[in-house]
C-alpha cells in the first residue's frame, strides 16, 4: 500500500484511434511540469500517475494547471485481492469526517468478482461500522469515497479540479500580442487552453516605458507557461516607429497606425517561429482601437488568421478569469506598456481602410519594420 497522485483526463476520451498520440502528449506535458521534482510519472490504464513525491501539495498545484488534465487526487493504492483490507481502509480514510457519506466505485477491471453496486454497499457497510459520526445519503452527501478497481484498487475523497481542454502542442501554434495590461494574458490563456502552443511578442518603447515595464512583461509571461509550456518572448524595441508616426501621421489616426504596424510585425515574427495564427486581447467597443471598423483595418495587413478569444467578453468577466489564473495582480502593477506612449485625444472610431493607408504613405514601412524585427530581443520563458 502506498500513497499516490492520480491523474485524469476529460475531453481526450473522445478522441478515438488517435487518443494514443494525445494521452503520450499529454504525459510529456504532465512530466514536463514536473520536471523539478524527484518523482515518477507514467501512463498506464487510462490514467497517469505521480509516486515517490514529498510534498503532494505542490505536484498537485502544477499538474493542475497542465491543459489536458480534468482532475487530480491523491489516492492511497493496494492491493485489491483482498477485500477486508480495503474494507480497513476504507473506513480508515473516512474516520475524520461527519455528516452524511457514499461510496462511489467504479470497476475497470470487468473480472473482479464484486461489481461497482456490491463494492459500494460493502464499503458503506464497513464505513458505517466504524465510523459512527457518518450516514448514508447517496444524493447530496457531504463526503463522497471514491474507489476505483484496476490493476490495483485506488481509493480517494478529495478531488481537485484542473484546467482541462487540450494538451499543449495538440493544435499547433499561435504568436500572442502581449502587453502589459490585463487582456492579453487571459487571452493567451484561453486559446492555449485548447492545445495552441505560445510564442508571444511585445512592444517596448524605452526610454518612455522601462526596464520594470518589461519585467513585468516577462512575469505575465512566465505566469502564461507555467500553464501552457516554454515560450519565446520578442521584445520589439518600438520607439521609432511611434516617433515617426507622431509626427507624420494625422493624430486622429496614430493609434491605428501603431495597431497596423504592430500587427504586420506580428504576423512576419509569427512565421519565424512557425506560428500560424496571432492572438490578440481586444474585446469589441473596449476602446477606440477594438471597434468594428477599427479591427478591419488591422486585420487586412496580415495574412494569418487572428483569434480574438475575447471578443465578446466584458472587463468583468476578464478580470475574473485573471484572477483565477493569477496574473490580475501583476497586470495591475503600475508599470505601462507603449499603448499608453503618445495617445492621441480624439482617436478616431469608424476609421476607413483607404483613409488609414494614406496616413501611412509618409511613413517608410517597410524599412521601419525590418529594421524593427532586426533588433528583437529573444527571451525563452
Amino acid at each position: 500500500m502506498r500513497k499516490i497522485i492520480m491523474v485524469r483526463y476529460g475531453e481526450i476520451y473522445l478522441k478515438g484511434l488517435n487518443r494514443p498520440y494525445f494521452l503520450n502528449l499529454l504525459l510529456q506535458r504532465v512530466k514536463e511540469a514536473l520536471i523539478d521534482y524527484d518523482v515518477s510519472v507514467w501512463l498506464s490504464d487510462s490514467r497517469i500517475y505521480v509516486s515517490d513525491f514529498e510534498d503532494s501539495y505542490l505536484i498537485i498545484n502544477a499538474v493542475c494547471k497542465v491543459f489536458g488534465v480534468h482532475s487530480v487526487c491523491e489516492a492511497v493504492e493496494m492491493s485489491k485481492e483482498d477485500f477486508t483490507d480495503i474494507e480497513s481502509q476504507a473506513a480508515e480514510m473516512m474516520s475524520g469526517f461527519s455528516g452524511t457519506f457514499k461510496v462511489n466505485a467504479r470497476r475497470a477491471d470487468k473480472k473482479y468478482n464484486l461489481n461497482s453496486p456490491q463494492i459500494n454497499a460493502k464499503l458503506g457497510a464497513a464505513i458505517l461500522k466504524n465510523c459512527p459520526n457518518l450516514k448514508v445519503d447517496v444524493k447530496e452527501p457531504d463526503n463522497i469515497l471514491h474507489v476505483e478497481i484496476r490493476d490495483k484498487a485506488y481509493l480517494y475523497v478529495k478531488v481537485h479540479e484542473a484546467v482541462g481542454g487540450m494538451p499543449s502542442g495538440s493544435n499547433g501554434k499561435a504568436m500572442l500580442l502581449l502587453s502589459a495590461g490585463i487582456d492579453s494574458p487571459v487571452a493567451g490563456y484561453l486559446v492555449a487552453r485548447r492545445g495552441v502552443s505560445l510564442c508571444a511578442v511585445h512592444f517596448y518603447s524605452f526610454p518612455y516605458t522601462g526596464e520594470r515595464s518589461k519585467d513585468k512583461v516577462l512575469s505575465l509571461a512566465k505566469i502564461l507557461s507555467s500553464y501552457s509550456g516554454k515560450m519565446k518572448v520578442y521584445i520589439v524595441p518600438f520607439t521609432k516607429i511611434q516617433m515617426e508616426i507622431h509626427e507624420k501621421c494625422p493624430d486622429n489616426y496614430t493609434t491605428l497606425i501603431m495597431r497596423r504596424f504592430m500587427m504586420r510585425i506580428a504576423d512576419r515574427l509569427a512565421s519565424s517561429c512557425e506560428a500560424q495564427a496571432i492572438i490578440t486581447g481586444e474585446s469589441i467597443g473596449q476602446v477606440a482601437s477594438q471597434t468594428m471598423e477599427a479591427l478591419c483595418c488591422t486585420d487586412i495587413v496580415v495574412q494569418k488568421p487572428v483569434f480574438r478569444p475575447l471578443i465578446g467578453f466584458d472587463k468583468e468577466h476578464i478580470i475574473n478569469i485573471a484572477k483565477e489564473i493569477d496574473s490580475y495582480e501583476t497586470s495591475c502593477l503600475p508599470y505601462e506598456d507603449c499603448c499608453t506612449v503618445f495617445t492621441p485625444k480624439h482617436p478616431v472610431t469608424k476609421p476607413r481602410i483607404d483613409r488609414a493607408e494614406q496616413a501611412e504613405q509618409y511613413l517608410d514601412t517597410e524599412n521601419l519594420i525590418e529594421e524593427a524585427i532586426s533588433n528583437v530581443e529573444v527571451i525563452e520563458i
